[in-house]
């Protein structure tokens, strides 16, 4: 892709959530109010996805009352008339006309003129012990995936389009049965050799072998062959599926030649394990120094094959990137202030408010910002396991919900900053709100003898609180759901009728999360429930929830304007029971799995806004998580000699494609009399 991000596990997000993972970053940033994900990322993908959580929060009135978000876009509701999918284009879109045509020059959020050179440093968090970004063994470094080129790549100012990086032209049928991909001819990777057919179909066929995401995600792409010199065609199980084409269009391309190779002390190399060695990539990034756990460093290629690609113009303007780990927040943010590193996003309300007063900020060499973005938010929550008999059913878990105070937390945590999230899709025009009418009553009642039926009657909605930490009136509410569900309070602990207790393991891998739980902790102790947090390091922490050993997690599902395939990797059967899968809830549910179909196979974007409402409104009902919060707003703290257009895109923060160094910028030093 030409807008790049720091991969962490590899997880492509596609046309339905491409916009979601750009936001994405696996930012050190995340602490207490946003967790990072250990176990599948996408280009700027991590756990913290789509709500950047570290964002000073919108006004947002109740269901009830006006919700005035300037962020709901809606699209084209079909192709413009006369369009003919057959013929070759330089790029596609999910709903409507590209808004780039062919002989376009460059985007217009990037500066074409901006600089190339500096060195990005940037704090991550962490560990990592491989250069192998796609497969589930081991922690591949962050950033990884600047070393790839993609088929297709998207533009930050459109919500579902993508356009020719190592493709220079893309068509399928109109039944949308496959797509054939012709590729671009000057494609080289980092040894000089042509990027072939051979490779996109060896990538392919590897990918959907070595990772259960790509397995999942491409499940419906059933061969990949070569039609001519530089043409790879997909071929796809069913048609009428509108986004495929374009989530093969995110296929990162991998050296074929490269892997079937042998390594420097002559030993044959094998992709489904581990290395250090620095793979061979064709994108405008190589791996430069290594030093496991501690820092890797990307050097920009200067014969670039793509630089001059109108998708390419004006960004991967450092000439190096190199990503320190820490361990600990507050160090990291320490190395921000003693200017360490160059760039955070802060996820902290509290570090917002109270950490830099500093005089570095005051006079204006560390910058804050704070960018809105038209980006949905997604769901951040606490995410039950229900393969474990104690959460199954659902008046258990919405229990547990009503005995969480949001209101106290956000006062007293986090300065008021959040807004509470009541949709998977929440920051969009995705969001189920009141009760179901029209196009999406009709789909839900095509399920009617499935659902619930309050789904009908009454709009779903998280408790709430006077914010005063006097809780009574909801947890009565909680205790009361529990006792309907068989758990009474014996000798002060809530048991089953079989006499089992009610204990929960909150799993974290951040020791700054344990504050948020906490609380939490004790209102559950007022109903006899023994709540314990166990914090543990990175390798534990994915092993254990890749193989769903876990009572309680913190999870986010990102999402995009256009959803579609990947939510049979948040939801569905089969990636329930997958080693490493994105669906961590355990959700296998009939109604579930045809309405995650009715937003695939959406013909409009009036009908995929319906699907996506009704889904909403389905999840919403089985009480599957405990909802956290978000905002729209993302906050950057950097050193001002970090630039960015003037005009950024309205999907994105665009770091670090479209930013850039001011070399001419004098290091900033404190004046002496300055107290520090």
């Amino acid at each position: 892709m030409s807008v790049r991000g720091f991969m962490t596990k590899p997880v492509l997000a596609g046309a339905a959530v491409i916009i979601a993972v750009i936001a994405a970053i696996f930012f050190f940033g995340s602490n207490e109010e946003a967790a990072p994900d250990m176990r599948a990322a996408a280009p700027e993908a991590g756990k913290a996805t789509e709500p950047d959580a570290g964002a000073a929060a919108a006004p947002r009135e109740t269901a009830q009352g006006k919700d005035s978000r300037p962020n709901e876009v809606v699209t084209p509701a079909t192709e413009d008339e006369g369009f003919d999918p057959t013929i070759p284009r330089h790029g596609s879109s999910l709903f409507g006309e590209l808004k780039y045509g062919p002989d376009f020059s460059h985007f217009d959020y990037v500066n074409p003129q901006a600089p190339k050179g500096g060195t990005l440093r940037y704090g991550v968090f962490g560990s990592f012990d491989s250069l192998n970004g796609f497969i589930v063994k081991g922690q591949p470094a962050a950033g990884i995936n600047l070393i790839y080129d993609t088929l297709m790549t998207s533009s930050l100012d459109e919500p579902a389009s993508e356009y020719g990086l190592i493709a220079e032209s893309v068509r399928h049928p109109k039944d949308y049965s496959s797509v054939t991909y012709t590729l671009r001819p000057q494609a080289k990777w980092h040894d000089g050799e042509t990027v072939t057919p051979e490779d996109v179909i060896w990538t392919f066929e590897t990918l959907k072998k070595n990772h259960p995401f790509y397995n999942a995600y491409y499940a419906n792409v059933v061969k990949a062959e070569k039609t001519a010199a530089h043409e790879v065609t997909f071929t796809f199980s069913e048609s009428g599926n509108r986004e495929l084409p374009q989530i093969v269009g995110q296929l990162p391309v991998l050296p074929k030649h490269y892997w079937a190779g042998k390594d420097a002390k002559g030993n044959q190399r094998d992709f489904s394990e581990t290395t250090l060695e620095p793979p061979l990539g064709s994108g405008p990034y190589r791996v430069g120094n290594v030093s496991p756990n501690r820092s890797v460093t990307y050097e920009r290629v200067a014969d670039y094959w793509g630089q001059d690609l109108p998708v390419n113009i004006g960004t991967n303007n450092f000439d190096r990137m190199r990503f320190e780990y820490y361990r600990d927040g507050t160090v990291a943010l320490e190395a921000l202030k003693g200017d360490r590193v160059d760039f955070r996003i802060e996820n902290s309300a509290k570090n917002w408010a109270t950490e830099y007063d500093i005089p570095a900020a005051r006079r204006g060499d560390l910058k804050r910002e704070e960018i809105r973005t038209m980006t949905p938010a997604g769901m951040q929550a606490f995410v039950f396991n229900t393969r474990r008999d104690k959460f199954k059913d659902a008046r258990v878990r919405e229990a547990f919900n009503w005995a969480f105070d949001f209101e106290w937390m956000n006062g007293n945590l986090f300065y008021g900053s959040y807004t509470r999230t009541g949709s998977y899709f929440e920051n969009s025009e995705l969001v189920s709100r009141g009760l179901p009418e029209g196009r999406e009553l009709a789909i839900l009642k095509q399920h009617e003898d499935k659902l619930p039926p309050e789904i009908f009657t009454t709009p779903y909605e998280n408790p709430k609180t006077d914010g005063s930490g006097n809780n009574r009136d909801n947890l009565r509410r909680a205790a009361g759901l529990l006792k309907e569900a068989g758990w009474t309070v014996k000798d002060g602990k809530l048991a089953d009728a079989a006499g089992n207790a009610m204990k929960v393991e909150f799993l974290l891998d951040q020791p700054t999360f344990e504050r948020v739980v906490a609380p939490f902790q004790q209102s559950l102790k007022k109903l006899g429930i023994e709540a314990t947090i166990r914090t543990v390091d990175t390798p534990q922490y994915q092993n254990r929830t890749d193989n769903y050993d876990f009572d309680i997690i913190i999870d986010t599902f990102g999402q995009s304007l256009s959803p579609g395939n990947e939510q049979r990797d948040f939801w569905g059967c089969k990636a329930a029971e997958t080693v490493g899968g994105r669906n961590t809830i355990g959700i296998c549910d009939p109604a579930v799995e045809a309405l995650i179909d009715r937003v695939i196979y959406a013909t409009s974007r009036a009908e995929l806004v319906a699907a996506s409402r009704a889904l909403d409104r389905v999840l919403l009902s089985g009480h599957y998580i405990i909802p956290q919060w978000y905002s729209p707003n993302t906050r950057l703290a950097y050193w001002a000699r970090l630039k960015h257009p003037e005009k950024m895109p309205p999907y994105a923060i665009g770091f670090p494609a479209i930013w850039w160094a001011d070399e001419a910028a004098p290091p900033p030093a404190p004046k002496p009399d300055e107290a520090p």
